[in-house]
């Protein structure tokens, strides 16, 4: 269940006629709704920031970086910051446990991964515990709708009728969060809209690709990180997403990257 400013969210809508129409409608009373209007806000005003690894001077701190279609949770005793980028139409989610800090993220790309997905972050951040109040930030994603689309006067019209990518994977996201019995207290919106900036020409681009998570405060900042920091096996693990597609036994899951148990990265294989 999706909480916002510590109260139970709700559409007030009982008409709901399919998952699509109920995603939709949640999706967009979400994007309008004033905390998360003003915590969109505040995150695009941030000035964002540029992670590297220089192997002259090691940084003390420890970064786990995830690609397209992984996940990590991680423990903040652990690591201290994790995060991802390069996402368009992908969307970034962030699960943080208020009590004992575990931290999980995912570099989400298609809605078919949504629900498998939801599960194993939680399996560790939850821990058994339906109780657990939990923070939620979902980052990325834009409008790529078709210009005909994207020209709607409120963001009901303009998402009504809308095609591309980001939208129906932002609309399984947040249906998905609304229907489970975890408490999810959604902390920032940051998609679509409110993540899309237009040139001269009325062509759309995210504003962000990314962010970075504090795992000991839970603050999130935008990001970007060059080859230096997106590591290790760069290379094997940018295969590896295209490939597990043509792995049956990845359907509908996230890959694994990172032991959260053992502290150490391990890349899942997959076959082709």
């Amino acid at each position: 269940m999706i909480f916002v400013g510590g109260l139970p969210f709700s559409t007030n809508n009982s008409s709901w006629s399919s998952s699509s129409s109920q995603g939709s409608d949640i999706l967009v009373a979400l994007l309008e709704h004033p905390v998360l209007v003003s915590a969109s806000h505040s995150f695009k005003s941030m000035e964002e920031t540029k992670v590297s690894v220089s192997s002259e001077t090691p940084s003390p701190s420890k970064y786990v970086y995830v690609f397209q279609r992984e996940y990590a949770t991680v423990d903040p005793a652990l690591v201290d910051y994790v995060g991802t980028d390069e996402a368009t139409t992908c969307v970034g989610l962030v699960i943080r446990n208020r009590r004992n800090r575990m931290t999980s993220i995912a570099h989400m790309d298609n809605p078919e991964i949504v629900d498998i997905g939801l599960c194993q972050m939680l399996s560790l951040v939850v821990d058994h515990d339906l109780d657990a109040e939990l923070d939620v930030y979902l980052i990325g994603g834009f409008d790529d709708a078709s210009p005909n689309h994207a020209n709607g006067t409120t963001i009901s019209e303009c998402y009504s009728d809308m095609d591309g990518y980001s939208l129906p994977l932002c609309r399984k996201l947040v249906d998905t969060l609304q229907r489970r019995q975890e408490k999810f207290h959604v902390q920032t919106l940051h998609v679509l809209g409110h993540n899309t900036k237009r040139d001269s020409q009325g062509n759309a681009y995210p504003i962000f690709h990314g962010f970075l998570v504090e795992t000991c405060t839970g603050s999130l900042s935008p990001a970007s990180f060059d080859g230096t920091s997106r590591c290790p096996d760069e290379m094997v693990r940018r295969i590896r997403v295209t490939s597990s597609y043509e792995d049956t036994s990845w359907n509908g899951k996230l890959l694994e990257t990172y032991d959260t148990q053992t502290d150490r990265f391990v890349i899942a294989p997959c076959r082709w």
